[in-house]
């Protein structure tokens, strides 16, 4: 497969699990968070359905196209392991849906990432928070779920929050 195809094939995957989330929470008080802002296209796409003021969204630094931008109150930057912890600790449990899509291409540095995000995602979500994810977590409070799309084995991963 071509990486135009692939790219084609997770950006319709990410398009249907956040429809399906969208139709899931949007009437759900708490927060979604957008982890991984990169160009603002899910952003975008989440703001589209459910408003500006209940999203987060969380980069190293803001490379998103202009006219998806968040909020500057709702646009956290810096590194994940320090935003992340101290977000959770402001909000403990706060978030109805988190989407990450903040795989990196060196495999070391994604594994080591990875870990990280799937420890401190727990203390994001609510009880019954979902978790949508471009690479595959690991924690104790995280319940993988079966998609509820159909889209490509391994392309996203879903988790419920125990």
């Amino acid at each position: 497969m071509s990486r135009l195809d692939s790219f084609i094939r997770r950006l319709q995957a990410q398009r249907d699990v956040l429809n399906w989330a969208m139709g899931v929470i949007g009437d759900k008080t708490g927060l979604v968070l957008e982890i991984g802002l990169g160009n603002g296209r899910t952003y975008d796409h989440l703001r589209s359905g459910l408003g500006a003021e209940r999203i987060y969204a969380f980069d190293r630094a803001n490379n998103a196209n202009p006219r998806s931008y968040p909020p500057a109150d709702r646009l956290i930057l810096g590194e994940f392991a320090q935003t992340l912890p101290a977000f959770a600790a402001a909000h403990p449990g706060g978030a109805v849906l988190a989407h990450s899509d903040a795989g990196l291409g060196d495999p070391e540095a994604n594994a080591r990432q990875m870990i990280m995000l799937a420890d401190v995602l727990p203390l994001l979500l609510a009880p019954g928070g979902i978790l949508f994810s471009d690479q595959k977590m690991s924690h104790p409070a995280l319940l993988p779920q079966p998609m509820p799309v159909p889209i490509p084995p391994e392309r996203y991963f879903m988790y419920i929050r125990a």
